[in-house]
């Protein structure tokens, strides 16, 4: 297959998956098997890294006037009434400092766990058994209904929540702080638009720290197609992913998260039965079929 091909369509499941509770890192590692690319190949580990910041800057877009409304209130707040440690900004940031320094603790245990499908299939199932659970349970019990009630526990809560979504692959950061954020009374419109602020920082820094990894341990010596291919995955990822935010805010001011519990399980039980040998393997194929390799 054609690599902007490629291109596109990872370009197209990062920007959908990204910001959905449903495991982009997953999605991500089953769609490359499928299309044969090579799982191990340096340069298209550094582009499934790469692209992830198309999808930040989405975020960053769609809230521009929201993040500088909040960055032009610190720390009174735009009622006057906030600390500086209880401002937004500053929850935000508390919350991916919890989360932050656990992760980098146990950044090779991460990486174990990125190349094992039984990891990833029993973190989308059981993530979505619980995602259900809490939706229907939490959501009738919400007593905070924007990020600018948001407590400092909450906030603390939500981070911790995070690191199970860094340690398991498949979990889904989004799942991860949107039930976090419900288990502490967050409304699902709170909960869901505290995530989409809480992922500026966390995949920044999580994006710049793989990206350093690459640079010292498996530098990539770049031709002009591979920008190329690089170039046109990151467009991609940004175009679905402002598209992608947009809808799913609209969709959760009238809906629950229980639609995407349901995928997340059934997504987890046919990658444990790949995993498990009981449906023919594709996602590891002997002869990966791209026309860019990192010794070009």
């Amino acid at each position: 297959m054609n690599d902007y091909l490629i291109a596109i369509i990872i370009g197209i499941v990062e920007g959908l998956t990204e910001f959905l509770p449903v495991s982009s890192t997953a999605h991500i590692r089953l769609v490359m098997g499928l299309l044969g690319v090579d799982l191990e190949n340096s340069y298209w580990k550094m582009f499934t890294v790469v692209i992830q910041l198309g999808a930040i800057l989405a975020v960053v877009v769609y809230f521009w006037k929201r993040i500088v409304g909040f960055l032009r209130t610190y720390p009174r707040g735009a009622s006057g009434d906030k600390k500086w440690w209880s401002h937004p900004v500053m929850l935000v940031i508390l919350s991916f400092v919890v989360t932050a320094i656990p992760c980098y603790l146990i950044d090779k245990q991460i990486g174990e766990n990125l190349e094992s499908l039984h990891v990833m299939g029993w973190s989308l199932l059981i993530g979505g058994i619980l995602m259900w659970v809490i939706d229907v349970v939490f959501s009738k019990r919400a007593h905070t209904d924007s990020i600018e009630k948001m407590s400092l526990v909450q906030a603390v809560v939500i981070g911790f929540a995070q690191i199970f979504a860094a340690a398991f692959p498949g979990t889904s950061r989004s799942m991860a702080t949107i039930a976090g954020g419900q288990v502490m009374g967050l409304s699902r419109t709170a909960a869901l638009e505290f995530s989409f602020f809480l992922s500026i920082p966390v995949m920044c820094a999580a994006t710049a720290f793989k990206l350093l990894q690459f640079i010292v341990k498996e530098p990539v010596a770049m031709t002009g197609t591979q920008w190329g291919v690089l170039a046109t995955g990151f467009v991609v990822s940004f175009f679905v992913a402002w598209a992608c935010i947009a809808w799913f805010m609209a969709w959760v001011r009238k809906h629950g998260f229980v639609p995407f519990a349901i995928y997340r399980i059934v997504i987890g039980i046919i990658v444990l039965a790949v995993a498990s040998g009981l449906i023919g393997n594709t996602l590891e194929p002997e002869k990966p079929n791209t026309e860019i390799s990192a010794a070009e």
